[in-house]
């Protein structure tokens, strides 16, 4: 069985070789998946997942995660999101590789936006935001420049500068231009490419001021009471998921859904449409598109099972 650290994990996954991985992944059908939440019994914030996946024919993935808010605030800080990722074989059942669960979590999470991003955004994006500074904020950044080469600017905005200022500074130091944005609504507005990576419970992006042909990333709002964007960012984009299946857990479209704002059929496609050309994407310069990154243990599965073929 093989064991992968962080570093590991980083290294062999290239957001390249991850995005065209997830690409051909969902050329197939979607895997047996489920995804299992438990709350802190203490009443915290924290909470624990269980994830796991089986591909017809395929590999198995549990994905066992920590979600714990508060570990940034530790002294020395920790990730919010720690925890491993075991593969095993589908007609065994015996183990494969087992891998660092925060660093499997920020590949395939950014990975999979950055799929969406390469499928909906503009060709001649630019301006991309980053909204929130968070652990995952670096990760996004680059997976999106990976699937959008053309864009050229980065900034990233949180409520507290000096977090973003350090997510800024640490992608400058592998020569990307990155900023710091001072006024979120007037990043918004002249963003080309949005992507939210926050634990919000309050609408952050106003989609009053979404540029025409902006395309709106939404990923943090992943239980019902979170939320990253309005109603308005929502009936003014077409709105794309990466699953259907886990799309209605998450804050931004069960409650615009919930408002009366819109209803599951405004939902377009998700990835598995897309990437198999039985829906439409984008359909022109100036439509604005939102895509909703719900995750999922397929993921997880479609990631582990892209690691495992670094081992030659």
């Amino acid at each position: 069985m093989h064991v992968f650290d962080a570093a590991a994990v980083h290294a062999a996954l290239s957001w390249q070789f991850l995005i065209e991985a997830l690409r051909k992944a969902h050329l197939g059908e979607m895997p047996a998946s489920e995804v299992v939440v438990q709350s802190d019994p203490a009443g915290g914030e924290a909470q624990f997942v269980t994830l796991p996946g089986w591909a017809n024919g395929g590999p198995i993935v549990v994905k066992m995660v920590g979600v714990f808010p508060q570990n940034t605030s530790l002294t020395p800080p920790q990730p919010a999101v720690q925890g491993l990722v075991a593969l095993f074989d589908g007609k065994t059942g015996g183990p494969l590789l087992i891998a660092d669960g925060a660093a499997m979590t920020a590949r395939k999470t950014a990975a999979d936006s950055a799929l969406g991003a390469a499928i909906l955004a503009r060709e001649d994006v630019e301006d991309l935001l980053v909204v929130g500074a968070g652990a995952l904020a670096p990760h996004f950044a680059e997976a999106h420049l990976a699937a959008r080469p053309s864009l050229r600017r980065v900034t990233i905005w949180n409520r507290t500068p000096s977090r973003a200022e350090a997510v800024a500074a640490q992608l400058r130091e592998k020569g990307i231009d990155a900023v710091v944005g001072d006024d979120l609504d007037d990043a918004v507005a002249r963003a080309d490419l949005v992507s939210c990576v926050t634990m919000s419970d309050k609408a952050l992006v106003k989609g009053t001021l979404l540029r025409p042909g902006a395309h709106l990333d939404l990923v943090g709002a992943y239980l019902p009471h979170l939320r990253e964007a309005d109603n308005a960012a929502l009936t003014r984009g077409t709105i794309f998921v990466d699953s259907r299946n886990n799309m209605q857990g998450g804050g931004d479209l069960s409650q615009a859904v919930a408002s009366g704002a819109i209803t599951w059929n405004a939902v377009g496609a998700d990835l598995f449409e897309l990437v198999q050309g039985k829906r439409e994407g984008r359909t022109g310069a100036d439509q604005i598109t939102v895509f909703k990154n719900n995750g999922g243990a397929h993921l997880d599965l479609f990631t582990a099972a892209a690691l495992s073929q670094t081992l030659g």
